[in-house]
C-alpha cells in the first residue's frame, strides 16, 4: 500500500499502471470471495479504497497538468 505522498511523487502513467493493477487485484479477490477462497476480506476494502486513491490523485494531476 503507497502512501499518499508517494502516490504524489508518481507519473500519471506509473498512477495508471498502479490503478490496472488494483483492479487486477480486485477482480481477483472478488473472485475469490464468491468462490469462498478469499484469504483476507479486508483486503478487498482496502485494495478499493487504495484504488480510489490512485484514481482521485491521477485525476487531480491531470488537472493541473492541463491547467497550466
Amino acid at each position: 500500500m503507497a502512501r499518499k505522498s508517494q502516490l504524489w511523487a508518481m507519473g500519471v502513467d506509473e498512477l495508471t499502471n498502479q490503478e490496472n493493477d488494483l483492479t487486477k487485484e480486485l477482480f481477483n479477490l472478488r473472485f475469490q470471495k464468491a468462490t469462498g477462497q478469499i484469504q483476507n476480506p479486508l483486503r478487498l476494502r482496502t485494495a478499493r479504497r487504495e484504488r480510489a486513491r490512485v484514481i482521485t490523485i491521477r485525476k487531480q494531476k491531470e488537472a493541473k497538468r492541463s491547467d497550466g
